[in-house]
Order: C-alpha cells, then structure tokens, then sequence
C-alpha cells in the first residue's frame, strides 16, 4: 500500500487550520518583572558578555538592551500570566507527536532604554504558527510569540521568540524496512556491498556580509578579531559597529591562538547528528582579551577546567567544513 501525498498534504493543511486559529491570541497578559531594572543584574551581565561600555554603569547608567528579555523571566519558578491559548496551542502539538522544542532565533526592537528603578511590565501575543516544515531535526511547526515591553507605562521595546515544536526525526536504523523473510534467511551480503547511511554533516556556518572576513581567515587558518579604527577597541563576534564608540570603520589583527578557559559546559543531551556526547563547549579568553565559544580537544571532557590554558587549532570535520577548536594543555 503506498502513501497517498495529496491526502497527506491535506491532512497537514487541516491540521495547520487548527494552529493559525491560535494566531493573535494571547500568549501572557499583564506580566510584571519579578525586580526592578538594577544594577547588580547589569554588572552580571556585562561580566559575562565581556561589555565594558561605560554607558552600563555610573549615576546615568542605562542597562544594554540586549537585557530586553532578561527583565521579563521568570526564573526557575516561572509566571503565573502564561494564558491557557498558549498550553492549548502546545498541547494540540504534543499530541500530533510534536514534542521536542528548540529555539531557533529572536529578533529584538528597542523603543527606550531601561535605567534602574525602571518596573518592567510585559503582555505577549502568539504572532504566528507555520505550516509543516521539515528540518534536519525532525517536522514540525514554528512558532512566533511577540512580547510587548513596558518600563514605567510607557513602550520600552518588543521581542519575538521563535521556537521549533517538531517529532524528532528517527535514527538511520529505523528507517529502514525490515527485509522480506526470504531476504532474511539469505546470507549478509559481503561488507563492502552492504549500504552505509551517510555520515551525518555539522551544521554549515551562516556566512554573510557582517562576517565574511571571519570565514576567508579560518580558510588560511587564522582567527582575526575585528578592531575599530576610531577607538582601537576589539571585539569578537564580527559585528557591523562598534559596540563601545559606534564606529562603523575597522580593521583586523590575528589571534595568537593563547587563551585560558572562562567558563564551559558538557553537553549530555539532547544528541544532535555529528557529534558525539559528552563534549565539552568552552567559552574561550584569548590572550588579546576578547571571548569565543568552541569546542576543547585534546583533553577529556571531565578534565576541562576554568582557567585550563588551550591553545588554537583547526580542526577539519568534513570535506568542506574547518572550524577554528582549543587544545587543552598545561600551559
């Protein structure tokens, strides 16, 4: 019996007929920050993202706006605006097997900036649901809540957050049929003859116009950090502006590949094709006092440590893919 794709088709329409209904719905009403904009999460902050921008701290001191969506969690605890549209809409996924979740990207506007002592106060909105896509991750639908931010009554700016809710693909080894009973009693075909999935590939990088010049230098094995011309200042990741003079000239200068560990994680799970947990994700200082996240090699996973001193390599993880890792050492 084969699969009819045009009644499948309109199956996976009637069923996105269902989603879009909970389009403009409400996703949270009435939320209130669990604290007033302040100064000690501003510092946290600008201490983990490396910002040193003076603008973030002083008697004028604004908080970065990128902090837009940290004002409006709810920590471990959560809210209590969370609408019913929203479990509802989650629910009818769940039961269409789409039960995994990744986030996939935001998009943040800035209508003000927030000073401490500001009250955060938000109302959400769920924006949009697609149509049935199908991913490397499996098929599902995304998902777009918009979020409304207020500080003291007035707009202070607007975040929407997209989610993938998918049935998570199977394993090569179930997709396969189970052979013919005639086929089973035969003997294994000699290794060589015996099909073999592709390997799994890493994601391929997104390469644009603001981080082209990043992409050539990993091409010649070399990691260049972006220097603003105006105020010499260096920053890393490749961004179009400086963050601490707003100028738009720059030029490069190459790491020395020195750096210690600032922080890391071991990834456990979920498993994502073409890696292999446990790893470990390190967020790398390097000499020239700038931050990036990688991969640490050669050393395991259980012996990464803060302040372990790497050293950088290029690490080639497929015919067309080299990407820029840290080797663990002793100094």
């Amino acid at each position: 019996m084969t699969a009819d794709p045009a009644g499948d088709a309109d199956e996976a329409a009637r069923f996105h007929a269902l989603l879009k209904d909970f389009e403009g719905r409400p996703a949270a009403s009435g939320g209130r920050a669990k604290d007033l904009v302040n100064e000690p999460m501003i510092r946290h902050w600008c201490e983990a993202m490396g910002d040193t921008n003076p603008a973030y701290t002083g008697p004028d001191a604004i908080a970065p706006p990128t902090m837009l969506q940290a004002w409006t969690m709810g920590g471990l605890s959560g809210h209590g605006e969370r609408s019913s549209a929203h479990d509802e809409l989650f629910a009818l996924l769940d039961g269409a097997g789409c039960t995994s979740v990744v986030a996939t990207d935001c998009e943040q506007e800035y209508l003000r900036p927030l000073r401490p002592g500001d009250a955060v106060t938000f109302d959400a909105v769920i924006e949009s649901v697609s149509p049935r896509k199908t991913t490397k991750l499996g098929t599902g639908h995304f998902v777009t809540t918009r979020m409304d931010v207020h500080a003291n009554g007035e707009p202070a700016g607007t975040h929407r957050f997209r989610i993938l809710k998918y049935a998570p693909a199977p394993r090569a080894a179930q997709k396969r049929s189970p052979a013919p009973r005639a086929a089973q009693e035969r003997p294994p075909a000699p290794r060589a003859a015996q099909e073999r999935p592709p390997a799994p590939r890493r994601p391929r990088p997104v390469i644009n116009r603001d981080n082209q010049g990043f992409w050539d230098g990993v091409r010649e094995h070399k990691l260049l950090i972006q220097r603003c011309t105006a105020c010499a200042t260096l920053r890393f990741p490749w961004l179009p502006g400086c963050h601490a003079c707003a100028g738009s000239d720059w030029d490069t200068v190459e790491a020395s590949g020195a750096g210690t560990v600032f922080s890391y994680v071991v990834m456990h799970h979920p498993p994502f094709p073409a890696f292999d947990p446990p790893y470990a994700v390190a967020l790398v200082e390097l000499a020239e006092g700038v931050r990036i996240i990688s991969n640490v090699t050669g050393v395991p996973y259980d012996k990464v440590r803060i302040g372990l001193p790497v050293r950088l390599e290029f690490l080639r993880v497929d015919e067309d893919l080299e990407l820029p890792v840290f080797r663990g050492g002793e100094g």
